[in-house]
């Protein structure tokens, strides 16, 4: 559908449909057409997620997602595109400005699920990289998305962090999948684990250690 139209829609289809990248000579500009086209792509693939977690009170949000399509565009093309744009890249990856709600962190996830593995290519490359801390301090605030990479979430609450069932479940299932240890061995997800396991937590995740009471 996107294919081919832009760069900037380029990028997303590519990654989401084929996991692979097009770089382009040059960082283009968005504009508000291109804007709306990913807004409406990604409408319809959040649609199609929330099939998997069934909760009607979860919304899109056009901004996140918007935001985050844009954010992860231009990490790609940072990547290899560098000459003359360090002083542009508070402006290529800026903050957030909306609020964060769950709605916001699931649209936004769309598209900054694919921010670790463009980190870990940064950091192969130039582990000093200032990009790489922008592109982290998004996912200290978006951690659901960054669940990969070690993020020094030391500080978080995360019975608080985990109280909506439904992003609990998805949290939850994103560890396991990935077999992220550091994460599945804090004390408080470490007993939810266990309480989802049950009697089948060797066939889920057999080397995860219980922790003890």
């Amino acid at each position: 559908m996107l294919e081919n139209k832009s760069p900037f829609l380029d990028t997303l289809f590519r990654l989401r449909k084929d996991e692979c990248i097009t770089i382009f000579a040059d960082i283009k500009k968005i504009s508000p057409k291109e804007e709306q086209e990913a807004a409406d792509y990604f409408e319809t693939e959040f649609e199609k997620e929330r099939l998997e977690f069934l909760s009607d009170h979860i919304l899109f949000d056009k901004e996140a997602a918007v935001w985050a399509a844009k954010i992860l565009y231009h990490s790609v093309q940072l990547y290899l595109i560098r000459e003359n744009t360090e002083k542009d890249l508070s402006k290529l990856i800026p903050e957030f400005k909306g609020q964060f709600t769950l709605s916001s962190k699931l649209s936004a996830d769309l598209s900054l699920r694919f921010l670790p593995q463009i980190i870990i290519s940064l950091k192969n490359v130039d582990s000093e990289d200032p990009l790489i801390v922008l592109l982290e301090n998004i996912l200290k605030q978006f951690h659901y998305s960054g669940i990969e990479i070690e993020l020094h979430l030391e500080n978080l609450n995360w019975e608080e962090e985990l109280k909506d069932k439904t992003y609990r479940k998805l949290y939850l299932e994103r560890i396991v999948e990935n077999k992220v240890y550091r994460l599945a061995e804090i004390p408080y997800i470490n007993q939810l684990l266990t309480a989802e396991f049950g009697w089948y937590k060797d066939t889920f995740w057999k080397e995860l250690k219980k922790n003890k009471e």
